[in-house]
């Protein structure tokens, strides 16, 4: 017998166990149904977190030293002290006589934990009886600033937006050209896009930037090369017009030739170009510079370089690699490193370049106006034989992925692939790897969404080789990550904007909205579900948000309207109910949004004779609509102000049909370059309307 079988229900120990490690052993889809975990999930799911639940007697003993641990710890690992706020309750609850000593974040040693200023700073508190116990203990503001006006901009897949200057696939070049151009002409307030992590190398690559090799460090194939100070000393750029022209005719695929956006081909390109580039000497400057970016980034920079040029020699997953190359702080490990010394310092140099072409895109977009500039996106989670996973297996779950349960849309629940932080090491380590990636992103983020921010309370964890029906959630101190939260946004003055969609705990967006992280909303999604369930006036909507029409996982609006969403799933047999049926919903469903448009007054003609009726009036009228809530930010879809029909991802699908690789197109599905978008009457008109709002 190996443990308890699948469907057998948890004992009381087994269940009293599993909350002590903050495992759910049931959880509620719904305010009026629970579902109880089986005790093989709980088991496996405290085998994640080191703990013996196998057997009666294990779970006895495990259960007895867990509760012997809490009993008589007199700190736990991390500990949360909000500005202002009474003294945390687990600092009060200290011996009488009990000594402190603090060591700032700055390393400044104190007797006391009055003062502090906000940071990540160690205690040591040493009872009378002798004891001694440790903690972080994390200062942070009360909540982050809202932001200082409601603002309007564009949300965008960065490769999909291809100007004449791109390699195939968008680039920081048209990333800082849209900003510039947004910000000075449109009236934008900033410009959203999708996550830029590191993807996992090889053919071909992952093309999701949702399962990332690393959060913490961004991706080189989204440089513009030819904005490198080193362009323009090449000794011989013969090499470099090839590649150049080469990079023309794969960019004329993809806007003339209807191919799709091909990562792997640009990255080739460009990691050849980038060899060149680095033969060019750096003045003194520029190499003062990057040194001074190495010990910057220390420790977990080596660690990415290093995952990166063992990748290029034993493969891109870790976990088939030689033994002793799978520790990163290993003997054998260390000597690889100093044998591809020049590869290392060659990711090293890679990530510097792309972290400060980052920084250059902000700047430009604050420099045209824009109150936030660009809004980065964290992916919820690494791929499991990427870099991360790789430099912090001590703070992942080894063996788990994460997931979400069975639910209306989706029975059979769902893996994601991504394995979870460990919440224990996590409160170990002062929530070390959040902070630091939390740290890197602001270097270059005027605001930060969140991927599926109800993951700082809890995830749905899934053993491998397991359904998702089999799984359960995990706790996070929710309180400690967003205290991490608020201190490092708070230091960078950025907003904080997390996805809240879907299936969300109660408490949750109460609790995001206390500390000032805004939440998003869908136009579609928003109904009055506690009432007649028809849409929901704009003056019932949220402030603390984004609004937008529709995202990069749903149908364009113009497809919404057109019905043509519809088709295209049952073209790809993703219907599970007849087409006639899905098709009456999904017209029932616009019809009620146009009705209450036209009512409202906000359906109008778009010019030159055009029936009020048309789709891009009707898109023209949900973004006066939402201009009309109280939303802080609107977020414009970049391919609605063109009338693209084709969604970016559609989930459910893998290889029958092209996600994440797709350029914003037109209504015909004819791509569209930067240029022409800047040029488009239709954008425009739009962005008028959105400008304008309800009232014109």
């Amino acid at each position: 017998m190996t443990g308890p079988r699948s469907a057998e229900p948890p004992s009381e120990e087994l269940t009293r166990l599993a909350e002590l490690h903050g495992v759910a052993a049931s959880y509620r889809p719904s305010p009026d149904r629970v579902v109880t975990a089986s005790a093989a999930a709980l088991t496996r799911t405290l085998a994640a977190l080191g703990v013996d639940a196998r057997y009666p007697e294990a779970v006895r003993a495990a259960l007895a030293a867990r509760e012997a641990e809490l009993s008589t710890a007199l700190l736990p690992p991390t500990v949360v002290w909000w500005s202002g706020g009474p003294l945390p309750a687990a600092l009060a609850a200290l011996p009488a006589g009990t000594r402190i000593g603090v060591e700032t974040e700055e390393g400044e040693r104190r007797d006391t934990t009055e003062g502090l200023p906000a940071g990540v700073h160690r205690v040591t508190a040493t009872a009378p009886d002798g004891h001694v116990a440790r903690c972080h203990l994390v200062v942070a503001p009360p909540r982050l600033p809202t932001p200082a006006a409601r603002s309007y901009g564009i949300l965008v897949q960065l490769y999909s937006l291809l100007s004449r200057r791109s390699w195939g696939m968008g680039d920081l070049g048209d990333l800082g050209e849209l900003a510039a151009w947004a910000g000075r002409t449109l009236g934008a307030g900033f410009v959203q896009v999708n996550p830029l992590h590191a993807a996992v190398p090889g053919a071909p690559t992952d093309p999701s930037p949702y399962r990332p090799s690393s959060r913490r460090f961004p991706d080189p194939v989204h440089l513009r090369v030819e904005a490198l100070p080193e362009f323009a000393y090449a000794d011989d750029p013969g090499p470099l017009r090839d590649l150049l022209e080469r990079a023309g005719r794969l960019r004329e695929d993809v806007t003339e030739r209807d191919a799709l956006i091909d990562r792997d081909a640009v990255w080739e390109l460009k990691r050849e170009a980038l060899r060149t580039l680095r033969e060019v000497p750096p003045g003194p400057g520029r190499r003062a510079a990057y040194c001074d970016y190495l010990a910057e980034q220390g420790q977990a920079l080596e660690d990415h370089a290093t995952w990166c040029a063992l990748a290029e020699v034993h493969g891109s997953d870790w976990r088939s690699w030689p033994a002793g190359l799978r520790d990163p702080r290993s003997g054998e490990t260390a000597r690889a490193r100093a044998e591809l010394m020049d590869r290392v310092d060659f990711h090293a140099w890679l990530t510097w370049l792309t972290e400060a072409q980052l920084a250059d895109a902000q700047r430009t977009a604050r420099e045209s106006g824009m109150e936030l500039g660009i809004v980065h996106d964290l992916a919820v989670g690494v791929h499991p034989v990427g870099a991360d996973a790789w430099a912090q297996r001590e703070h992942f779950a080894a063996g788990m992925s994460v997931g979400a349960p069975p639910d209306a849309f989706n029975a059979r629940g769902q893996d994601w692939g991504l394995p979870p932080w460990r919440p224990d090491r996590l409160a170990e380590s002062g929530y070390a790897p959040f902070r630091d990636l939390l740290r890197g992103l602001f270097r270059y983020a005027g605001a930060l969404r969140i991927d599926h921010v109800m993951g700082l309370f809890r995830l749905w964890w899934v053993a491998e080789g397991h359904p998702p029906t089999e799984g359960t959630y995990v706790r996070y101190d929710a309180e400690a990550m967003l205290a991490v939260l608020v201190l490092e946004a708070s230091r960078a003055g950025a907003v904080v904007i997390g996805e809240d969609l879907g299936t969300v705990e109660p408490g949750v967006r109460e609790t995001l909205r206390e500390r000032g992280v805004l939440g998003t909303s869908v136009l579609f999604f928003e109904r009055d579900w506690e009432g007649d369930g028809r849409p929901l006036p704009a003056d019932a909507w949220r402030a603390d948000c984004l609004a937008t029409a529709t995202t990069h996982d749903l149908p364009p609006t113009a497809a919404r309207l057109t019905g043509e969403h519809v088709g295209l799933r049952d073209r790809l047999g993703l219907l599970t109910r007849p087409v006639e049926e899905e098709r009456a919903e999904a017209a029932a469903d616009a019809g009620e949004w146009l009705d209450l448009l036209a009512r409202l007054g906000l359906l109008r003609g778009t010019g030159g004779g055009t029936d009020p009726a048309s789709e891009e009036a009707g898109v023209q009228a949900l973004y006066r609509f939402l201009r009309a809530t109280p939303a802080r930010m609107v977020g414009v879809w970049l391919p609605d102000a063109v009338g693209d029909r084709r969604p970016q991802n559609l989930p459910g699908t893998w290889d029958q049909y092209p996600n994440w690789r797709l350029p914003v197109a037109d209504a015909e599905g004819r791509p569209v370059t930067l240029e022409e978008l800047a040029a488009s009457p239709r954008l425009h008109a739009l962005f008028d309307a959105v400008r304008a709002g309800p009232g014109r």
